[in-house]
């Protein structure tokens, strides 16, 4: 299958052009909805959310990931395997925890080139195709990679750091949850946040951090919209009080 992890948003044409692409080069492949509004142009964010989903999926699904807000400059296109799973995009860090977390990755960079590339949409002229070649059992021109020119080493293995708010207002972190200690108190924007195992655990209108059902620290409020009282936006700080 081909896994659709875009910062696009839940309208306008560009998420219907991608799958366009894929239907006529790909046409008897399913595409899945994975994301369409992950971080906007928050590469960093995004790759904390993308290594968490990313392992749901079965070994030779093929992620089309288009967080790319340097396209037409001069990071790299990319394909890469990491565990099996193929991910394809702009080589600006949106793959690093994705690889660093592997047991085994590797990465190119994409040699093949379109007919048409325009500046601004490489993820409908490049990346599009691309994955759908992958998809099909193709292979296609690519040249090896220097770590240096698509990785970020100085990333931390976990992001204390708000990365996604859901439809619902939770707010979840780029931690994973079993990383933190389970009595742990956290404190962000000046409130601190106790521990909680589910929503029905605490009172209506209380606040908690949780591990979701991704294994990521999250943060929430039974039957009220953690975001807006707690003021958690991305990229909001959050630390061990």
């Amino acid at each position: 299958m081909i896994v659709l992890f875009t910062d696009f948003g839940l309208t306008g044409p560009y998420t219907g052009q991608l799958k366009a692409v894929l239907q006529q080069r790909a046409p008897g492949v399913p595409v899945i909805d994975l994301f369409a509004n992950a971080p906007m142009q928050n590469q960093k964010a995004a790759a904390y959310l993308l290594a968490a989903y990313a392992t749901w999926f079965r070994a030779g699904s093929v992620f089309l990931c288009v967080v790319d807000p340097g396209v037409g400059g001069e990071r790299l296109p990319v394909m890469a395997k990491a565990d099996g799973r193929w991910f394809v995009g702009p080589g600006n860090g949106l793959f690093e925890i994705i690889m660093r977390r592997a047991q085994a990755a590797e990465a190119w960079e994409i040699a093949w080139q379109p007919e048409h590339l325009s500046a601004s949409f490489h993820g409908r002229d490049l990346f599009a195709p691309v994955a759908a070649i992958i998809a099909s059992g193709e292979s296609l021109p690519s040249r090896p990679i220097e770590a240096a020119r698509f990785r970020q080493r100085d990333w931390p293995d976990d992001l204390f750091e708000i990365v996604y708010v859901d439809h619902y207002g939770n707010a979840m972190t780029g931690v994973r949850a079993s990383f933190v200690p389970a009595e742990a108190r956290l404190t962000v924007n000046g409130t601190e946040i106790p521990p909680a195992r589910t929503f029905s655990d605490k009172p209506v209108g209380a606040a908690f951090w949780y591990e979701n059902s991704n294994g990521l620290l999250e943060i929430a409020m039974n039957r009220g919209r953690a975001d807006q009282e707690l003021g958690l936006t991305i990229g909001a700080s959050v630390k061990i009080a």
